[in-house]
């Protein structure tokens, strides 16, 4: 799969700021404009007291919801662990996975976000601008944003609200468990990415593109032999 290069990735903090202020207003939400039949998830896993990261996609066939293909690569995150900034860290070694994927989404799902951020470019939005693709945010825990009144039932959506702006939504994907926060990446709606994610959802908390995202990414890390660091590893 090919990909844009809109940008340096060697940067600073104050540099990778900048950035997103600039590209956040290329971001397009909008109605999907053809049929969804494949969707893939990414993930990453880290080895615990390194900068070595273990990229990867997994595509779905949402009509059987069998896996059609992977990728995995293993490489160095280059940039610190900083909030709001994490796109400058997992970008650039997904994008290295994505170039090996041989069969082409229509949806990507990001373990992370969206416009849910504070510059409203998150992981999502830019990578969704790199590989010029649908993408969702569909993320464990908030970084921006508070909702009310979720019930505790399967398929409860609530808005998901920053600043008076809606930034995505609080979704409940299993029954009296925390939910988890869908929001637009690019080339698509929160309708939409509503009705992506509530496809994929096969009895866990977390959708089926990242979950099978993330256990392809841990499962190379541990065939690896890596000493395993579990920060922001889910329950369901």
């Amino acid at each position: 799969m090919e990909y844009k290069e809109l940008h340096r990735w060697d940067v600073s903090p104050k540099e990778a700021v900048e950035i997103q202020k600039s590209l956040r207003d290329q971001v397009k939400i909008q109605k999907l404009s053809s049929t969804v039949r494949y969707i893939a998830g990414a993930d990453m896993s880290f080895e615990r007291f390194s900068n070595i990261v273990y990229a990867g996609f997994v595509v779905i066939d949402i009509k059987t919801l069998e896996i059609v293909a992977s990728s995995t690569i293993v490489t160095e995150a280059k940039f610190p662990y900083i909030s709001g900034l994490f796109s400058f860290r997992e970008v650039p070694p997904l994008l290295e996975a994505w170039k090996k994927l041989e069969v082409e989404p229509d949806v990507v799902v990001l373990d992370g976000q969206g416009i849910a951020h504070p510059r409203r470019f998150g992981l999502a939005s830019h990578i969704g601008l790199l590989i010029e693709k649908p993408t969702i945010g569909c993320a464990k825990t908030l970084l921006v944003g508070k909702f009310h009144d979720l019930p505790i039932y399967t398929d409860s959506t609530v808005p998901l609200m920053d600043r008076g702006e809606q930034v995505g939504l609080a979704l409940r994907t299993k029954n009296k468990v925390k939910p988890v926060y869908i929001s637009v990446g690019h080339l698509i709606d929160l309708d939409d990415a509503l009705k992506v994610i509530k496809s994929t959802i096969g009895g866990y908390r977390i959708p089926m593109p990242t979950r099978e995202a993330h256990l392809l990414v841990n499962k190379a890390r541990v065939e690896a032999g890596a000493l395993i660091d579990t920060k922001g590893d889910y329950k369901e």
